[in-house]
């Protein structure tokens, strides 16, 4: 497999599954604004929607959009031990929480990353991303370790990742400290750890 990743986008969650289930794989980067990759290949060509992450999980076939990949790539390791089994409650509250993330989240971040954003905008902005991560600091408040209870799933490095983007852009997590507890809890793991390496080598 193949994975088409830009460092410091969403699609570090994606490379962190790929270590998560040890799954055989390279990583190739994508210039997100050229819409080229490294090796000279158009992005394009690979993703027409232009953005990462892009999945080739077979010649000629790729997989887009964070959410299906990383559950693509679990499942295509019996799980991996990062998702609950297709079909229980416990699946399908990781999902919850993955679209949660994708859905508004992410989202919600992304008006921060436009250059010409004024500082009225940003402040009101980062008052959106505040009512996101009270609702997940609410989700902690019962002594869970992850967001989805005792055991680490991809949901918890979604989140990760893109909470990740809190403090290049100024804002500060003080606020939510079960969010930032569960965060480090992320980023102690072996996987994720090797996932940023990897990506920063890029």
């Amino acid at each position: 497999m193949k994975l088409f990743t830009t460092p410091g986008t969403c699609s570090l969650a994606c490379t962190i599954a790929l270590h998560e289930a040890g799954s055989a794989f390279t990583l190739e980067r994508a210039d997100i604004r050229a819409k080229t990759t490294a090796s000279g290949g158009d992005f394009m060509a690979i993703n027409p929607k232009g953005a990462v992450p892009a999945l080739e999980f077979a010649p000629g076939e790729v997989l887009t959009e964070g959410a299906a990949i990383m559950q693509y790539i679990a499942d295509s390791k019996g799980g991996g031990g990062v998702v609950p089994a297709t079909g229980t409650i416990e699946r399908a509250r990781m999902q919850e929480a993955m679209h949660f993330i994708g859905a508004e989240l992410h989202k919600a971040y992304g008006p921060l990353f436009n250059p010409a954003i004024t500082p009225e905008a940003k402040a009101a902005q980062l008052k959106v991303i505040d009512t996101k991560l009270t609702w997940l600091e609410s989700r902690l408040a019962d002594g869970r370790a992850y967001l989805t209870g005792a055991d680490f799933t991809l949901a918890d490095s979604y989140l990760f990742t893109i909470t990740n983007w809190s403090q290049p852009m100024g804002h500060s997590l003080a606020d939510f400290p079960m969010v930032e507890a569960l965060r480090g809890r992320v980023a102690a793991r072996p996987a994720v750890q090797a996932a940023m390496q990897a990506e920063a080598a890029l």
